[in-house]
């Protein structure tokens, strides 16, 4: 996949592309938001914007360059995206929000296993 390349900032897309847009991980810990200028912006629990940098979608895969010069892919199963070994999902999409109640019930049943240890 081709590296990110900073896109002008008088660039303009007719429609953004389907995949800009908030993701997060289950737990929320993790928020990325594509933006429709080619950026990113990664928050990490409560620090806001840990990640800046370029990203380029190329079909269903995601190449990012971030603001120190790392490099990171990923892919995209429509709203889930796979990056870093995290699984992301669309703010309040169907898939964010069973991913959501999975991670509850997870919780909810190593409490009850733990009271009965």
């Amino acid at each position: 996949m081709p590296t990110p390349r900073p896109r002008p900032a008088e660039a303009t897309d007719a429609s953004p592309h389907p995949y800009v847009g908030m993701r997060m991980t289950a737990d929320g810990r993790i928020r990325q938001e594509l933006l429709a200028n080619g950026r990113y912006d990664e928050a990490r629990g409560d620090r806001e914007s840990a990640c800046t940098g370029f990203y380029q979608v190329s079909g269903t895969r995601i190449g990012y360059v971030d603001d120190t010069g790392f490099s990171a892919d990923g892919t995209f199963d429509g709203d889930v995206l796979r990056h870093a070994g995290y699984i992301f999902h669309r703010e309040s999409g169907d898939a964010h929000q069973q991913a959501r109640e999975e991670r509850q019930w997870q919780t909810a049943a190593q409490r009850r296993a733990g009271a009965h240890s």
